[in-house]
């Protein structure tokens, strides 16, 4: 503790225990809302807010980490009877002090650390819960680990840094090199928000090109920067939330964005189910939805899926094949029998697979996602 001029400074301490906590930090699994959050060595954790105008909104962020990013669990809960709340007021997120004046040499100083404890047996369930969500998710993907890419080499420091502009990014989307994109994504962070211009192009096929270009790079730069590519997917939802933009290229540049990296990005996958109700992206819905469920099927039943079983009775063929598609991946046994009757449909569609774009049959996914569901492997 210091003092001067009457101002006293002290390091932030959990209103629990008394010790002293580390500065919030930003979680390893990235969503929606984001707050830095940190953890008390007694059990409780904690989400700052450093405008000190989203408390409501910290607790909430504090409360679903407390409970091992499980909203269902948290929802359940009642404060005082499954767990305690606590706050600092008046703490400085650039110093990690609180300050009693409220202000650091004419800067104002607003910020609330908000604390949440859980009852010994609520933090057993949610570890029990978290448990058997980790096992649920090694059974349906028992690869995943082994696709996580390496971390990207750090940049050398004595390097030049380059500046991204409109020009130097379309040339390098157009050669696809994703090598010097990374480069450039570590060098200038305005390279993602570039890129993401480049999809307001009128061809379809460039737009998916380009998107899974995105995804490629974005995978990369997350091992190092998952800041910036959280932001990006922040940018791409509010694109999609625009009801004055047409949202070209943006649901399948999160789905390539996404599937890249379920492991930190994952939480994200709920949120594209909100645009099934608009006619004019239902597909690509559900295409991202299955590029996602190849790797991490099990975000996709932590979300209301059986909303989509209707679709298999859809009147374009691609809607009936995209959705047979992802239940094969996330081996929906539950509509198997429904599946079946479309085991004759040969009607066409365009499929894309990465960058690459195909031409199939609803029975030909059928056929897949049956043999899946029964045990097989799609090929």
């Amino acid at each position: 503790m210091s003092k001067n001029k009457g101002r006293i400074v002290k390091r932030p301490w959990c209103p629990f225990c008394g010790q002293r906590v580390g500065k919030a930090s930003d979680a390893a699994e990235r969503k929606m809302n984001e707050f830095p959050v940190g953890n008390c060595q007694c059990g409780a954790v904690y989400a700052c807010d450093s405008t000190g105008h989203n408390v409501g909104a910290a607790l909430v962020e504090a409360l679903v980490y407390a409970c091992d990013n499980n909203p269902d669990l948290a929802w359940e809960l009642m404060p005082e009877d499954d767990y305690l709340t606590g706050r600092l007021e008046d703490y400085d997120e650039q110093t990690h002090q609180v300050v009693n004046t409220k202000n650091i040499d004419g800067r104002p100083v607003r910020g609330v650390l908000y604390f949440v404890r859980l009852h010994t047996e609520i933090a057993e369930l949610s570890a029990r819960l978290k448990k058997r969500k980790q096992e649920q998710q090694q059974e349906m993907s028992p690869d995943f680990a082994s696709v996580t890419p390496d971390i990207e080499p750090a940049p050398d420091e004595k390097r030049v840094r380059k500046r991204a502009n409109k020009k130097v990014v379309r040339e390098l989307v157009g050669a696809r090199d994703v090598d010097a994109l990374v480069l450039l994504c570590f060098d200038d962070k305005k390279t993602l928000r570039l890129m993401q211009r480049l999809l307001y192009t009128p061809v379809e096929d460039d737009r998916w090109q380009i998107a899974a270009l995105i995804g490629a790079v974005t995978s990369r730069v997350s091992t190092r920067d998952p800041g910036q590519v959280s932001e990006l997917i922040h940018r791409l939802f509010e694109a999609c939330s625009d009801s004055a933009a047409t949202p070209w290229g943006m649901i399948e540049t999160l789905g390539f964005v996404i599937s890249g990296r379920p492991d930190i990005f994952g939480a994200f996958t709920r949120y594209l189910l909100e645009y099934m109700g608009d006619k004019s992206t239902q597909t690509q819905v559900i295409w991202a939805l299955g590029e996602i469920a190849e790797k991490r099927p099990d975000l996709i039943r932590d979300t209301p899926f059986f909303n989509l079983f209707p679709f298999l009775t859809h009147p374009e063929p691609q809607m009936r094949g995209l959705v047979a598609r992802l239940m094969g991946r996330i081996k929906a046994s539950e509509v198997a029998v429904q599946m079946m009757s479309l085991g004759n449909d040969q009607e066409e569609f365009v499929l894309w697979e990465g960058a690459e774009k195909k031409t199939t049959t609803v029975a030909s996914q059928v056929q897949k996602a049956i043999a899946a569901i029964h045990g097989g492997k799609e090929k």
